[in-house]
C-alpha cells in the first residue's frame, strides 16, 4: 500500500468520528399540568344534594345528570384555586332538554351560583332559540358576560352578539366542549365539537376586563336558575380534564454522525438533519472541543504524511 493511500484512509477514517452538536428547536410552547382528570372507569366521588339524579353509573362508565331548575341540585368536584390561564374539557350526551331547561357545567366558586362569580360557564339549553350553546362568565368583580350561538342575539346588556350562523346543538348525539382560558390577553374561548367526527361546530370568545381566577369547583347543577320546575337537562358526561400550562420543557441536545440522517425529537417538533451535512456549516457559537477535536487530528496525521514523503525525496 503506498503512502498517500494510507494517509488519505486515516483522514477519512478521523472526519467519520467527526460529530455535530444539534441544537434542538423550540416552537415557545409549554407542556400541561394535568390538575384533574377522570374518565369515569370508577366512582369519582364527588359531592351532590340530589344522588338520585346525579351520580356514577358503573354500567357505562360516565356520570348521570338530571338537572331541574328551582331546585338547586348540583354535583361538584374541589380543585385547587385557579390562578391563570387553563384548558377545561370534557364529553357530553344530551338525551333530554326540555324548553326552559339548561346544562351548565364549567368551574365556578364555592357559591356554585352561576350569577355570582368568579365562574366560567359552559351550557346547552332549550328556550326561544331552540337548542342552542352558551358561554358564560362572571369575574371576581361581578362583571357578568355571555354569549351563545344563536346569531346576533342580545338577552341581556351583558351579552356580546355572535356574528356568525346560528348553531344548534341535537339530542343523543357525543359532544366533545373545550374551554380555553388565556390570562395573557384575558379571553375566554369555547370550542365544541362533534366527538364522532372530530368537527368543530362552534366556537366564540369572550375578553373580559379583567382576569378570571379563584374558581375553586368543577360544578354543574341550578343553583341560580329560577325557571320552571319539572323541566330537566338529562344526560351524561365523560373525560372530564382540567390542566393548566406547565413548566417548558428543556430540550437535549441530540449528537448525529455526517453519515447518517439524524431526528431530533423536541417537545413539540421533529427535525430531520440532511445527508450528508453540508461541507462548511454555519454556527453561531465557537464549535465544542469535542467537534474540533477530529479535525485536528486529521491535520496532524496530514502533517506527518507531508513529512514522511519529504524525507523519502531526500
Amino acid at each position: 500500500m503506498s503512502l498517500r493511500t494510507l494517509c488519505f484512509i486515516l483522514v477519512v477514517a478521523c472526519l467519520g468520528f467527526t460529530v455535530l452538536p444539534v441544537q434542538a428547536e423550540s416552537d415557545g410552547s409549554t407542556s400541561q399540568k394535568v390538575i384533574y382528570q377522570t374518565p369515569f372507569s370508577s366512582d369519582p366521588r364527588w359531592e351532590t344534594n340530589s344522588p338520585s339524579s346525579d351520580y356514577w353509573d358503573p354500567s357505562t362508565g360516565r356520570y348521570h345528570f338530571s338537572i331541574e331548575p328551582s331546585t338547586g341540585n348540583y354535583a361538584w368536584k374541589a380543585i385547587d384555586p385557579m390562578e391563570g390561564s387553563f384548558i377545561f374539557e370534557y364529553d357530553v350526551i344530551l338525551d333530554r332538554v326540555d324548553e326552559g331547561a339548561t346544562f351548565r357545567f364549567g368551574l365556578t366558586g364555592t357559591e356554585m351560583d352561576f350569577n355570582k362569580g368568579p365562574n366560567v360557564i359552559t351550557m346547552f339549553s332549550n328556550g326561544k332559540h331552540d337548542k342552542i350553546m352558551s358561554l358564560h362568565l362572571v369575574t371576581v368583580a361581578s362583571k357578568q358576560m355571555e354569549v351563545n350561538s344563536q346569531t346576533e342575539d342580545y338577552l341581556t346588556s351583558g351579552n356580546i352578539a355572535y356574528k356568525g350562523p346560528t348553531v344548534r346543538y341535537e339530542l343523543n348525539k357525543t359532544y366533545h366542549v373545550v374551554l380555553d382560558y388565556d390570562d395573557d390577553s384575558t379571553t375566554v374561548t369555547m370550542r365544541v365539537s362533534d366527538k364522532a367526527s372530530g368537527k368543530e361546530i362552534w366556537a366564540y370568545y369572550l375578553k373580559t376586563v379583567e382576569s378570571i381566577r379563584g374558581m375553586n369547583r368543577i360544578y354543574f347543577g341550578s343553583r341560580g336558575d329560577y325557571g320552571g320546575m319539572y323541566t330537566y337537562a338529562r344526560g351524561y358526561i365523560d373525560n372530564v380534564r382540567l390542566t393548566v400550562p406547565g413548566p417548558a420543557e428543556t430540550p437535549v441536545p441530540t449528537f448525529g454522525s455526517v453519515e447518517t440522517e439524524t431526528t431530533v425529537v423536541t417537545t413539540r417538533k421533529t427535525i430531520a438533519l440532511p445527508t450528508p451535512l453540508p461541507t462548511v456549516l454555519p454556527t453561531e457559537t465557537p464549535e465544542s472541543p469535542v467537534t474540533v477535536l477530529p479535525a485536528v487530528i486529521a491535520l496532524g496525521i496530514l502533517g506527518t504524511c507531508f513529512a514522511l514523503r519529504s524525507r523519502k525525496k531526500y
